[in-house]
């Protein structure tokens, strides 16, 4: 799909979307929950769809209907000798763990990019849990065959925290006695707050070691039903208040600031920027000032945010700093290049130095052809940056954005962005 982006001025409320990492995660857990669970608010992305689509291959019955998910737990096993977590990082590192409870033997594959990143870490710490795997030289696709037996082990929490947030599930529902994860060099800790607290409120008792060990506790059997409601996103959101800090003023609504996720920090640097900002428990209020300026931001714990910061540091007038390229090799692209490269097009200067990227800002946004490089943040972001541009400008694969926020590009128009879309025709 191509889509144009013309120069707009946005305005209106807009309800965000719902948060992946929310729904995965409670996907996970109502996939070793003893009863039934019911999930309110359910996203709707590629990567949800492949979470629903991975916990029936192992064993979930699922029912959608009214808006909500029904998830029956039948005894984790695969049904299927294989499970495909599309292009889903998240996916594939919290679920292979789970898999890994069953006895039965299992392929673990994935599509995309996925198919590139590194999974050296499973083939390190499954043998030291009893897990049998056989990996395609450090990549995709894996056969594994369990049962996982709970160990105290040491990881490197350097590239994911998501391969934590898999072992910490897995141990919580195989745990017999307390089992302790010791973690060196843990990134992203605020994704795992949230593990932690979608695991609380399914019931498992883990204790957090300042981060840097958790010791997970035997859970009593209950088959009690529950109930979850994922939360809104601040991953998607984030553009949206880029978006507003640019082109608005618009309000957001469905947005928690008391969530534990690692991107509502984006607040922080729409505020520093000069973005003019209010936020109350309900909604958050953004809009542009007479001129925004540049910022220093730290985004280790919180790299996705890099695409929306770039698309904010794109006007501010002068050198932006942003801490943490480190984390964009293993991305959908290699982030930090993509961005480059993209932004480039459109009259922006990006340097990287080391673990720095510097964003000259304020020399004139030009419209430009693009490519989202199969990256959703990618697509959004050159979008978002497309809406005060010099010229119209076109995003060349942006169904990309399917990945995680399905509805963005129609978010967009609801609050009076200017946008074209046309759908692949095959002849």
């Amino acid at each position: 799909m191509i889509v144009t982006v013309h120069p707009s001025v946005i305005k209106g409320n807009i309800l965000a979307p719902t948060s992946k990492s929310s729904m995965q995660r409670a996907c996970a857990a109502a996939l070793l929950h003893d009863g039934e669970t019911t999930i309110a608010n359910p996203g709707k992305s590629n990567d949800d769809v492949a979470a629903i689509d991975v916990i029936q291959k192992l064993g979930a019955v699922v029912e959608i209907q009214n808006e909500k998910v029904k998830i029956k737990n039948t005894g984790t096993g695969a049904v299927s000798g294989e499970m495909n977590c599309g292009e889903s990082g998240l996916g594939i590192r919290m679920f292979t763990p789970l898999a890994a409870l069953s006895a039965q033997p299992i392929t673990i594959n994935g599509t995309g990019s996925l198919l590139t990143r590194p999974m050296d870490f499973f083939d390190e710490i499954f043998p030291q849990l009893g897990i049998a795997i056989t990996s395609n030289g450090g990549k995709l696709p894996l056969q594994i065959q369990g049962p996982l037996q709970p160990n105290d082990i040491t990881i490197d929490g350097s590239l994911s925290s998501q391969f934590l947030t898999g072992l910490l599930m897995a141990y919580g529902k195989a745990a017999t006695k307390p089992s302790t994860i010791t973690v060196r060099n843990l990134k992203s800790k605020p994704y795992i707050d949230l593990t932690l607290q979608v695991m609380k409120h399914f019931g498992y008792d883990v204790v957090n070691n300042n981060y840097e060990s958790f010791t997970i506790n035997p859970k009593p059997l209950n088959a009690t039903p529950i109930s979850y409601t994922v939360e809104g996103d601040w991953s998607g959101g984030a553009f949206l208040v880029v978006a507003g800090a640019i082109a608005g003023g618009i309000i957001i609504k469905g947005l928690d600031v008391q969530s534990t996720q690692a991107d509502k920090k984006i607040l922080e640097a729409v505020r520093d920027s000069g973005a003019l900002l209010s936020i109350t428990d309900t909604q958050i209020e953004v809009a542009p000032p007479l001129s925004l300026k540049p910022f220093q931001f730290d985004a280790t714990d919180c790299p996705d945010l890099f695409p929306p910061l770039v698309a904010l540091a794109a006007y501010c007038n002068g050198t932006t700093v942003i801490q943490g390229v480190s984390r964009l090799a293993h991305k959908e692209s290699n982030r930090g290049l993509t961005l480059q490269d993209e932004f480039g097009k459109m009259g922006i200067k990006i340097d990287l130095q080391d673990d720095l990227m510097l964003v000259y800002g304020g020399t004139g946004v030009k419209g430009a052809t693009v490519h989202s490089r199969h990256d959703h943040r990618i697509a959004m972001a050159c979008a978002v940056a497309a809406l005060k541009a010099d010229g119209d400008t076109t995003i060349e694969e942006a169904e990309a954005i399917n990945k995680s926020y399905p509805d963005f590009y129609e978010h967009i128009k609801q609050l009076g962005a200017s946008v074209e879309e046309i759908k692949n025709v095959k002849l």
